[in-house]
């Protein structure tokens, strides 16, 4: 009998969070078209995650990594339970008040009641109405809460959220070299140029006065 009322809750929460996924589709909250690009070189990263050592570690090692100088904001929240949603909803509105420019919601792998706050209807309007892009990287490849799908982009795992949010150090110094050798090059076939018009001006009215006489 506990069994079968197991099978009966799991059941009712799947065709719930079906019927809700349908609603929010409906209302175009998933539509690709309003997803937002990442900022290329973020000034300030949001970061709103549990005290689960983990799923943080992993955001802040790849984000450190690839780019040393990145600024990043926690807001460490409850990620399950009753508690979770309305936490998770003050930690965003925190920290976009704080002047972020990207957001990463990571969260661990658990169950799916354990990641049921993930797909409730409040969280995911609130992720919606975000003013800056947010990532979303919660439980493992296989998960997907509706976070996922409202979210601007969705990362595998807290290890690739941290690497999407960052460019490369090295990389980008690289393409920043290139950059200048390129402006410097045009700099130079600018000045060379003007350099012949001003000669061949230069000769015209040398001439000038002969022709003139002439």
């Amino acid at each position: 009998v506990a069994l079968d009322r197991e099978r009966y809750g799991l059941g009712a929460h799947l065709a719930a969070l079906e019927r809700l996924k349908r609603k929010l589709a409906a209302e175009g909250l998933f539509d690709p078209a309003r997803k937002r690009a990442l900022p290329r070189i973020p000034r300030l990263i949001g970061l709103v995650t549990g005290n689960d050592a983990a799923a943080k570690r992993d955001v802040l090692t790849a984000i450190t990594t690839r780019f040393p100088p990145a600024h990043v904001l926690i807001a460490e929240t409850y990620v399950q339970g009753p508690r979770a949603v309305p936490s998770i909803v003050t930690a965003i509105g925190d920290l976009c008040e704080r002047g972020i420019d990207v957001l990463v919601l990571a969260r661990g792998g658990g169950s799916f009641e354990d990641l049921l706050p993930f797909s409730d209807e409040r969280l995911v309007r609130v992720v919606a109405r975000c003013p800056v892009p947010v990532v979303s990287a919660v439980g493992h490849e296989q998960d997907i809460p509706l976070v996922d799908l409202v979210a601007d982009v969705r990362a595998s795992t807290p290890s690739v959220a941290g690497r999407l949010v960052v460019p490369d150090l090295v990389e980008l110094r690289d393409w920043l070299e290139r950059t200048h050798a390129g402006l410097e090059r045009g700099a130079r076939r600018v000045c060379d140029a003007q350099a012949k018009r001003l000669a061949t001006s230069r000769d015209v009215l040398e001439r000038a006065p002969a022709l003139a006489l002439e």
